[in-house]
């Protein structure tokens, strides 16, 4: 008889590798694994190998699928919200981004530029989110996977003109040559 393992128990399979359990049922396991980012259903009566187990004791619920993919996509958000650790170039530090109209008698704009900063690493961040999204996307054709990141590419390329404010070239924008 095998032994029954609890939702969240991490464990290894022999042919999908390390993963969590999400679901456990009366003849089978529903686990995440983290080589197919994605679940697979698993019989009990298949050899698994316990890595760490949980104390908590299955429950009624089940997890689904979108709780996991909301999870993950949560916990990813905040790993790639790298904006506190992006510096900026000092010359920069207490800048101001002037913004004058053509035209007397309209009012203009001053932005501090660390303000600026922050809102071009966020769009460089969520755009990395996106093109990771789009190479995981599970329906897309690898045409349209191309295709998409052909544009995702030509928006980096509209973008390195905001290179100079990055205090470190690792963090610069990057068209379709790698060329600003």
């Amino acid at each position: 008889m095998s032994t029954e393992f609890n939702i969240g128990s991490r464990v290894e399979h022999p042919g999908f590798g390390k993963g969590v359990i999400v679901t456990v049922e009366a003849e089978y396991y529903v686990i995440w694994f983290k080589a197919q980012q994605g679940t697979k259903i698993v019989s009990k009566s298949e050899s698994l190998q316990l890595l760490d187990a949980t104390d908590i004791a299955p429950i009624d619920a089940t997890v689904t699928l979108g709780a996991i993919e909301d999870a993950l996509e949560r916990i990813l958000n905040r790993r790639l919200d790298t904006s506190g650790t992006v510096p900026m170039a000092a010359k920069w530090n207490k800048g101001t981004l002037v913004l004058k109209p053509s035209e007397d008698g309209i009012q203009g704009k001053e932005i501090p530029i660390e303000t600026f900063f922050h809102k071009i690493v966020m769009v460089r961040d969520k755009l990395r989110v996106m093109e990771q999204k789009i190479n995981a996307h599970k329906v897309l054709t690898d045409l349209e996977k191309v295709e998409l990141q052909q544009y995702l590419t030509g928006i980096y390329g509209s973008l390195t003109t905001f290179n100079v404010l990055f205090k470190e070239t690792e963090h610069h924008f990057k068209g379709a040559a790698g060329k600003e």
